[in-house]
């Protein structure tokens, strides 16, 4: 919503259409017209597979201070696989929505939903909280993109069944960055797992490290007055995480895991309540799971959370890489890997996301205004090459992945077990040496153009630069359909 208006939406099922606006109160008087500058906190069961889902209210939970804007409140990124929206109970007027995917999302794309097999997540939806009652809904994407409700719900906020919980004791809170109001930033909440009592210092250090790292990386350094950084860490009994290939479990506080969705490098959690309980302690729009471990993995889903590392040699390049999943809704730009999806993005249908495109109309490609004049679109550089080296490098990485597994399960002597491991960071890092050399030497290196591989489709799918921290490791620039994706984004918090 902008100037003195405010936005209405018919009850429908809603594919998006143009809104009907009407004018009257200012739209931080509007907000508080409608809600309270308090969370209502909305968890529900997800269960279901490829080709049904179900949606069941588990609790709800009045708690601290809205973090969100009070003036933006619909959601016209249209990001996200599902919609989550409040609509006034007695007048149908659209209050509030957000776009967001789920780990639910990603288990439907998978082989086994695909052949029946039902899964349950368990998911919540954050809004503010309304002074009358409301109608909560949720919404998915069909193949064509436009949005179907799957599930409604009436809320009356004087409900004897919202709880009004203590909060846990033993959390620890640290104010690592701060901008100003939580109203008008971007509220990031970096979560510590795996840290036990006697590693605080490790996790303050951790925390101070890579709010570092966020704040001085662009495009994120020239708007660090915007965000609010909070670290918060509910100590663990035991360090790191679970790795099950790896015959390895951790009694953790947020019950992260690697072999995610069958990918090994996949890190992520579905103890969704357990870290709603430690988020709860800070206003956030943004969640990071920072796991006290060396291995190289993590994870982002968007408007979810994301997940990384503290202690790899690519930490650092992970720690951005999924912020732009969770933050920014940024697609993936590889497409040469061991993800588990089948057909992740709609055949024939242009993707949502700002930094891939299937390039249905090659007359006006999704970033025109970024083109470099006079570049071919398509625009042709020396995949079969590339491809042919990174083929050879997966399959090296699999068998050393497989062997330090194999290594581990069979309780093989520690040192035998760090020399693998070391074997393969030494083989991570060469790679990734020569795939930076070699796209240095291309003469499209730093241009912006029309390069086919992304979003896990080796062709039909395009990326804007021939590298980028969506692409390849290591802490080099977004590129320019990105950049222009996280402004997007961060725009969108203020009064």
């Amino acid at each position: 919503m902008r100037g003195l208006c405010t936005v209405i939406f018919a009850m429908i099922v809603v594919t998006l259409a143009t809104p009907v606006a009407t004018c009257h109160a200012s739209p931080l008087a509007d907000f508080e017209r409608h809600f309270l500058d308090e969370t209502l906190r909305i968890d529900y069961f997800h269960t279901g597979n490829s080709t049904e889902e179900i949606i069941s209210l588990d609790q709800m939970y009045r708690q601290g201070s809205w973090a969100g804007s009070r003036t933006r409140r619909v959601d016209t990124l249209d990001l996200g696989r599902y919609y989550a929206k409040v609509y006034d109970a007695a007048s149908g007027e659209l209050l509030y929505s957000r776009g967001f995917d789920s780990y639910y999302g990603e288990w439907k794309t998978t082989s086994l939903a695909a052949e029946g097999v039902r899964r349950t997540y368990h998911e919540s939806a954050l809004v503010p909280f309304p002074r009358a009652p409301i109608e909560f809904t949720l919404e998915v994407r069909q193949d064509d993109l436009t949005l179907a409700e799957i599930y409604r719900v009436e809320i009356d906020p004087q409900s004897f069944l919202i709880r009004e919980d203590s909060l846990n004791e033993n959390v620890i809170v640290v104010k690592a960055a701060y901008g100003g109001d939580s109203h008008s930033r971007v509220d990031v909440a970096i979560l510590g797992e795996g840290y036990t009592v006697d590693e605080e210092e490790k996790f303050r250090a951790d925390l101070a490290r890579f709010t570092k790292v966020m704040l001085g990386y662009e495009p994120y350094s020239s708007l660090a007055h915007r965000f609010n950084v909070w670290g918060v860490l509910l100590p663990s009994q035991e360090s790191g995480c679970d790795e099950p290939s790896r015959g390895v479990h951790r009694n953790t506080a947020l019950g992260s895991t690697f072999d995610s969705l069958g990918s090994e490098r996949y890190l992520l959690t579905e103890a969704n309540r357990s870290f709603r309980d430690v988020a709860a302690h800070v206003p956030y729009d943004a969640l990071y799971i920072m796991v006290n471990h060396e291995r190289y993995g993590g994870g982002g889903i968007y408007n979810l959370f994301c997940t990384f590392t503290s202690d790899n040699q690519w930490s650092e390049y992970v720690f951005l890489h999924e912020f732009g999943h969770h933050f920014a809704g940024l697609a993936d730009e590889y497409y040469i890997s061991s993800t588990a999806y089948n057909d992740f993005y709609p055949r024939g249908v242009e993707p949502h996301e700002r930094n891939i495109t299937r390039l249905l109309d090659p007359d006006h490609v999704k970033w025109q205004h970024l083109l470099t004049p006079g570049i071919a679109v398509p625009t042709p550089w020396a995949k079969v090459d590339y491809d042919t080296r990174d083929r050879e490098y997966q399959k090296k990485r699999g068998q050393v992945n497989e062997n330090i597994a194999s290594l581990m399960r069979a309780g093989a002597p520690g040192k035998e077990v760090e020399s693998a491991k070391a074997e393969g960071e030494l083989l991570s890092k060469s790679h990734q040496n020569k795939v930076d050399d070699w796209f240095a030497q291309s003469s499209f290196s730093g241009q912006v153009g029309v390069f086919e591989g992304a979003g896990y489709s080796s062709t039909g799918m395009f990326r804007s630069q021939l590298d980028c921290i969506m692409f390849s490791k290591g802490l080099k620039p977004f590129c320019a359909a990105c950049r222009q994706g996280i402004i997007e984004v961060i725009e969108r918090y203020g009064e």
